[in-house]
């Protein structure tokens, strides 16, 4: 995957009869293995899981790669600490089993080389982390790094397949060492099929999709053989354990045992695109490429993902902001591709900022390939907005924690804002916003700026295909506004008997009414909940609805905004933001401004039912005691819980919090104890590291706060708990 190598590959071919050159030209290349391993030509900064490093003892969870053979071998991984932490708990929808037939987009990520600050399973400190939220634009995500087997963390396996995104490892060879373990991993065809059970077993317990294949090495022709029975057994193991799963392979070495990059799909590669569910071309492909490549393909040309570089190393187009230079030539061949490293623009510093330049990069890609992904599809859907980040958190609508965090495991389904805004009547932009306080999680949609009077603003949030059924659906939401500013949603629907219809949520029609909007039918929602006197900041209203549109499939959500009082004279018509009118009678801009925190979507029928605390079982394990040198304390320990036999109930998430409880004069212990917030889990445990124990603290409880699907949660004084004596 690096063309530069190669052009020097190239170069050492005219002239290796020059010892010294040719000396001269590995010093280069060892130098640029560096490079591309971490980026600026330091020496890797020594990871967590280098020596002495022992996977078996207790410590922060975090995720790692397989490095040797012999590791892979003796599935010691199972028999880590850190593997339970790793199991993704959100499984890829049934509707996204199966691949579409068009063509499709393959994201393979190589940030930084992978395992930064993603590693930590329980999430960091950098609320500037790098993540994802375009998913929508895609169809697989591949998490790729220099390592023999590279895991991917739970927090991308679990975003993506919220959207209906495939999740794949990889398995690369590469350099000396990648042809010593080619030599055993190809040294017998009993040999390639262990070691492909091996990988097939990974990926079902850590619950991703399958493997991108690279064997970026030269091999010995007798070993093609042993190669063809690896990937076809792998393909075939996968799709015996999870028939949606992929096998992908990488256009490296060929059918001879050259390590001779194709880029297209011809006869040197198209006996191993045979044997599995793919091909991911190199990225130095020409014009003509895509459309050879179908041809050969046949009927299989949607398995052929055209690699595009968007560091732009030599890739068509140029890649970085050229990136939609390639996307439109594959969109015209009809054939798929894989975009290589779309982290460029965070490594990169892309002005202004990561936030704006990340939407305008994938806005590119957009442009060029339309949505792939339509959500929501299937009920309870359910949202914050959430993209896995930020400096503070909330739990329906009260703040937990006031500190900057990252943890891509709480990304909720994200929008789409495509900020149409009207045509002069307003400067107002809705975008995700990490500074005010949330409803959940680190963030809210608000919408912003200078909206004229007698118009409104508009964007959509959701592009979905959500059949609704003949019983009623129950749409919540919270939202909070300026004195003046009004807020409503707006839902498009359509049904093969009865066509077009559109819905307007609102506690005040006639803004919009005097603004032009058009719409079939209104709706007054009823206020559900303000819990004022909990929260931080100004009070989240929740708003509700039941909707009974029987036979309708709901497509578009929108958020709609106008001012409370507009001008009734005067008024003039113009085309509106989501086709219908609007006014521009210029009666003077003011200021407008309104969150939206949540929505939930579910049937009226549906109600989550949340377990008695006793019928849990929640243990402490791996408990440790610290007193430091000041005479501190502190705990390490692991909280495990799970309900009874009986049950028969999943969650979504938990939360945890603990009391430090003391015990007063008579005896008693203080019920004046407030739980704190430490974390949330996707799995069922979690570690506490070095928590603080203040002088006085006698003992203390754990709470887990179990959350249903549909975002929900238990209440705290009913969930289990596990207390603790302290320790002198």
């Amino acid at each position: 995957m690096s063309s530069f190598l190669r052009c020097v590959k190239t170069v050492v071919s005219f002239r290796r009869r020059s010892g010294s050159f040719l000396r001269c030209v590995k010093t280069v290349v060892s130098f640029l293995r560096r490079l591309f391993h971490c980026g600026d030509g330091r020496k890797p900064d020594p990871r967590p899981w280098d020596p002495p490093f022992d996977p078996s003892q207790p410590s922060i969870p975090i995720s790692y790669p397989i490095t040797t053979l012999e590791a892979l071998a003796s599935r010691s991984y199972f028999r880590s600490f850190h593997y339970p932490f790793n199991r993704s708990s959100v499984p890829l929808p049934p509707s996204a089993a199966a691949l579409p037939p068009r063509r499709r987009i393959l994201v393979c990520h190589d940030m930084k080389g992978g395992y930064t600050d993603d590693l930590w399973v329980q999430g960091g400190d950098n609320p500037d982390a790098y993540a994802i939220w375009h998913w929508h634009l895609m169809d697989v995500f591949v998490y790729f790094s220099h390592y023999l087997v590279t895991l991917p963390p739970p927090c991308w396996t679990n975003a993506a397949h919220t959207h209906g995104v495939k999740v794949l490892g990889t398995f690369l060879t590469e350099w000396d060492e990648g042809r010593i373990i080619c030599d055993t991993l190809l040294s017998s065809k009993e040999s390639a099929q262990m070691y492909a059970e091996r990988l097939a077993e990974l990926a079902t317990a850590l619950g991703f999709d399958g493997w991108l294949v690279n064997i970026e090495v030269k091999l010995d022709r007798r070993q093609i053989d042993n190669l063809k029975e690896f990937v076809g057994h792998l393909s075939r193991s996968m799709h015996a354990s999870d028939p949606g799963s992929l096998v992908i392979w990488y256009d490296a070495v060929t059918i001879d045992g050259q390590l001779d990059w194709q880029n297209q799909l011809n006869m040197k590669n198209k006996p191993f695109f045979d044997l599995c569910d793919g091909i991911f071309v190199n990225y130095t492909w020409k014009d003509e490429d895509p459309k050879s490549s179908a041809s050969i393909a046949g009927e299989r040309r949607f398995d052929v993902y055209m690699g595009i570089d968007v560091f732009g190393r030599n890739t068509f187009g140029g890649g970085q902001w050229h990136t939609n230079v390639a996307l439109d030539v594959l969109k015209k061949d009809d054939v798929s591709a894989a975009i290589f490293a779309p982290g460029w623009v965070y490594e990169t510093e892309q002005e202004p900022d990561f936030q704006t330049a990340q939407n305008r990069w994938w806005g590119l890609v957009e442009q060029s390939w339309g949505i792939l992904q339509n959500y929501p599809k299937v009920l309870p859907f359910y949202s914050t907005f959430d993209q896995g980040h930020g400096y503070h958190y909330s739990i329906e609508g009260l703040q937990v924690a006031n500190d900057p965090w990252n943890n891509i495991s709480s990304q909720g389904f994200q929008p789409l804002l495509n900020n149409a805004n009207g045509p002069s009547s307003t400067t107002v932009e809705a975008c995700i916003n990490f500074k005010d306080a949330s409803y959940c999680g680190g963030c809210s949609i608000t919408a912003k700026g200078n909206l004229e009077n007698n118009s409104i603003f508009s964007t959509r949030l959701f592009h979905g295909q959500l059949q609704l059924e003949d019983q009623p659906v129950n749409i919540s939401y919270s939202a909070r506004s300026d004195e003046n500013s009004l807020f409503g949603l707006y839902l498009e629907l359509w049904s093969e008997l009865s066509g077009k219809t559109s819905i307007l949520i609102t506690a005040d029609t006639q803004p919009f009414t005097v603004a032009g909007l058009k719409y079939d039918r209104t709706i007054k929602p009823q206020i559900k909940d303000t819990k004022a006197d909990v929260l931080a900041d100004a009070a989240w209203f929740i708003y509700e609805v039941t909707l009974n549109m029987s036979c309708y499939m709901l497509g578009g959500i929108y958020i709609v905004c106008a001012l409370k009082k507009p001008d009734l004279s005067n008024i003039e018509m113009e085309k509106s933001p989501i086709g219908e009118n609007t006014s521009t009678e210029n009666s003077g801009f003011l200021p407008y401004r309104a969150s939206l925190g949540h929505i939930r979507i579910l049937n009226t029928e549906t109600t989550v039912e949340f377990p008695p605390a006793k019928s849990w079982v929640i243990q402490g394990h791996d408990i440790s005691w610290i007193l430091d040198s000041d005479g501190n304390r502190s705990l390490n320990l692991k909280v495990t819980w799970k309900l009874k036999e009986g049950y028969e109930m999943s969650f979504t998430s938990y939360n945890v919090y603990v009391e430090r409880l003391m015990i007063l004069t008579d005896g008693n212990i203080s019920d004046t104890a407030v739980p704190t917030y430490v974390g949330f889990a996707r799995v069922e445990a979690f570690f506490l590291s070095k928590l603080g124990i203040p002088t006085g603290v006698t003992a203390l409880r754990f709470i887990v706060q179990a959350c249903g699907v549909d975002g929900t949660c238990q209440q705290l004084d009913e969930s289990p708990t596990l207390e603790l004596d302290v320790e002198g």
